[in-house]
């Protein structure tokens, strides 16, 4: 994205994500809350302007995020609730986190710009606690349907044509095995891509832990 791109994201994601109905981080909180305590720490991967992980701040745990968007990191910033934010890009690891470090983890509204997850997965159950929550949210695909799509300026609020992937439940299920997880619970809602025209798509909450004894 060009430095515009970044300006128009920070001047109104907080806007669109209302005005689009984006309940993404009500849903990840909902299906996180039964798991988590006050005190204890998250890491909110992708954290952008900081709406993934207000509610657990609001619950009492204390926050840290990652972010490719210098601009993103400043919005959040300001609004006062974490405890670090740093710049990263996402797709390289490992992340700046010791193994170990945090209790938690979710990811909101990230993983539709991946087209394998799996790095991710194993990172992050690197980082997180045994025992710990890794909560997070896909576009959803059916078996048959294609994985990739493409959303335009009508989306991206830009001149800009952006790929993006859904991940269907099987493949999130193998992942997950293999990086160390359990699933616990997942949700499937509804995103708005267009309101007024009333475009949809299928999404998918899921909340997996860290087994005790690793992979």
């Amino acid at each position: 994205m060009s430095h515009k791109d970044d300006k128009f994201m920070e001047e109104n994601y907080d806007r669109e994500a209302e005005a689009t109905a984006w309940y993404g981080p009500e849903v990840v909180f909902g299906l996180a809350c039964k798991f988590i305590e006050p005190g204890q720490s998250l890491l909110d991967i992708g954290i952008g302007t900081g709406l993934g992980s207000s509610l657990f701040h609001k619950y009492g745990l204390k926050v840290y995020g990652l972010d490719l968007s210098q601009e993103m990191l400043e919005v959040c910033r300001s609004k006062g609730f974490t405890t670090k934010l740093l710049q990263h890009d996402l797709t390289v690891f490992p992340y700046p986190f010791e193994g170990n470090s945090l209790d938690h983890a979710v990811c909101v509204g990230v993983f539709n710009f991946f087209q394998d997850l799996k790095p991710v997965f194993r990172e992050v159950e690197r980082i997180i606690q045994p025992d710990g929550i890794f909560a997070f949210i896909v576009g959803d695909v059916a078996p048959g349907e294609p994985t990739e799509f493409t959303v335009g300026p009508e989306h991206t609020g830009t001149d800009s044509y952006i790929t993006m992937y859904r991940h269907g439940y099987n493949q999130i299920n193998t992942w997950l095995r293999e990086s160390g997880f359990r699933l616990a619970r997942n949700l499937e809602f509804i995103i708005f891509m267009d309101r007024e025209k009333n475009k949809r798509m299928r999404a998918m909450a899921y909340l997996a832990v860290k087994n005790n004894n690793g992979i």
